[in-house]
């Protein structure tokens, strides 16, 4: 069953078109990620995915579609990470955290004892418990990116909406962002679109993968397939090679042999 639908998508700023007649499906669990040049339009398609831009065309989560859906609703069936989250000054890791509980506190309520057990829940999977007092602006790059994981968890959520999560870190919380994700998708059967651009981690974490070019979808579906040497080189403009190192795909540039 396809747990978010989308179909025949548009969306234009001025006359510049930023996604063209775009249709896909992401089944229930599955890992989909959303891969292309700059100025493909992957952060847009993600943003509409989730209720947050306006578009022609339709978004459906499960068969309901997304535009019948209040803001509260909607944040309690999917949780989105933009690439930038806004950040309260001087706000701790555990109060920023608990803000993705807010679909579900009534309004002008506060957390119940089922937030807090969420919230310590998620801060012990994600070995935070230790900063909970810690103000974010005190944090590293990569225990930052735990905490912004951390609110969406917390969401609690069947869907996860993550534009470019490993942006700005090095190769080590790279990778364990991804692991995180990975483990928990698995513990709580997740559906997980995340958009990316680096190439081999996406062909390594994902199920399947749709590849964009100029608003359009060039070609989906399981990496070894979408990863193709001939296409992506004509995509990005780029000397590409494709290689698998045990059962891992591994993309590699290429310096001209004119050089």
């Amino acid at each position: 069953m396809n747990h978010c639908l989308v179909q025949n998508v548009r969306v234009s700023a001025g006359r510049k078109v930023l996604l063209d007649d775009v249709s896909l499906s992401v089944p229930r669990g599955e890992w989909l990620s959303i891969v292309g040049p700059n100025g493909a339009g992957k952060s847009t398609l993600l943003s509409v995915m989730a209720g947050l831009r306006s578009s022609s065309g339709s978004v459906y989560l499960g068969d309901i579609d997304i535009a019948d859906m209040t803001p509260r609703q909607r944040a309690q069936h999917l949780a989105y990470l933009p690439q930038h989250p806004e950040v309260p000054p001087g706000i701790s890791v555990g109060g920023y955290v608990l803000i993705g509980r807010n679909p579900y506190i009534p309004l002008l309520g506060t957390e119940g004892q089922r937030d807090i057990e969420i919230l310590n829940e998620v801060l012990e999977q994600l070995s935070l418990q230790d900063f909970r007092d810690r103000t974010l602006d005190s944090l590293s790059g990569g225990e930052l990116q735990r905490c912004h994981l951390a609110r969406v968890l917390v969401q609690d959520t069947p869907l996860i909406f993550l534009d470019e999560p490993t942006t700005a870190l090095d190769l080590g919380h790279q990778q364990q962002t991804l692991d995180l994700v990975c483990e928990i998708r698995n513990q709580r059967e997740l559906t997980v679109v995340m958009t990316m651009h680096d190439l081999s981690l996406a062909g390594q974490y994902s199920d399947r993968i749709i590849l964009l070019s100029e608003g359009q979808i060039a070609s989906e579906g399981k990496p070894e397939d979408v990863l193709d040497p001939d296409r992506l080189s004509g995509l990005y403009g780029a000397r590409i090679k494709v290689m698998k190192v045990d059962s891992d795909i591994v993309i590699i540039p290429t310096r001209s042999q004119e050089l």
